[in-house]
């Protein structure tokens, strides 16, 4: 396939093992053991960080529950809640790009991609109940601290969610079409901008002014870094013209010239 190349720097992404294991002729995407690793390690940390939020939350329904009540103290807590919250968040989801979710299992990819979600009701939602409802704080105190938690939910909620969660079956037929396009390779270019990884590093809509570096990798490891999930529009057609411009082989000729 002609690829004038660029002038640009490419960078190539290092990993121990590719990111995700190549797809081709139908098979289903499966993370390579290191991915698996590197996720596994990023939920543990997720879950610390849950756990911790969910430790200040416990301590500022203590100071609920125990009057006199420092608001100052309840406004801190809340704060560090949210910083956990928005961290094992973040972390999951990137855990969730190296090894997504099957769809087939609807109940488990909702939960595994929307966790975050979860995490921030059970880290909040109980807290601002108890403040609103809570007969020893001033109405000046309500509104202050209540108004905190509920921007803390909403803020946790947002982060936590994942508006285009990843799964194994988008995986697959990501790879599968630039597999197809490039006559079986894996690979693929972008740039730290940018929203769609390309096939071709001389692509003018990565060679732009504004481009320092390029970017080259799997698939899976332009949805890992940057959680870019589109290919490149221009890319697409001129592969696919470059396809139907190559010369067909007559099977027949190509047996003769082989004896």
């Amino acid at each position: 396939m002609p690829d004038k190349g660029t002038k640009k720097k490419v960078v190539r992404v290092e990993s121990p093992e590719p990111s995700g294991s190549e797809v081709s002729k139908g098979r289903a995407f499966t993370p390579t053991p290191e991915a698996k690793k590197r996720a596994g390690t990023k939920r543990l940390l997720a879950i610390l960080s849950w756990i911790v939020a969910i430790a200040c939350e416990a301590g500022a329904i203590y100071l609920l529950l125990k009057p006199p009540i420092n608001t100052t103290w309840l406004i801190v807590l809340i704060a560090v809640d949210l910083v956990f919250v928005v961290i094992g968040s973040l972390l999951w989801k990137k855990a969730n790009r190296l090894d997504p979710a099957s769809e087939k299992d609807k109940f488990r990819f909702f939960v595994q991609n929307q966790l975050g979600v979860i995490i921030a009701i059970i880290a909040f939602l109980p807290l601002v109940i108890l403040i609103f409802t809570n007969k020893d704080l001033s109405g000046k105190q309500k509104g202050l601290v209540g108004t905190i938690a509920v921007i803390a939910l909403i803020i946790a909620g947002i982060t936590g969610a994942d508006f285009n969660p990843p799964s194994q079956e988008e995986y697959a037929a990501q790879t599968a079409e630039v597999e197809s396009l490039t006559g079986g390779r894996n690979f693929v270019y972008w740039t730290k901008s940018g929203t769609k990884y390309h096939i071709y590093s001389d692509c003018h809509a990565i060679n732009r002014k504004v481009t320092d570096q390029i970017f080259e990798g799997t698939v899976a490891q332009a949805r890992e870094l940057k959680n870019i999930t589109e290919l490149c529009s221009f890319c697409r057609s001129r592969a696919e013209k470059e396809k139907q411009l190559q010369p067909v082989q007559d099977p027949d000729t190509t047996e003769v010239q082989q004896e």
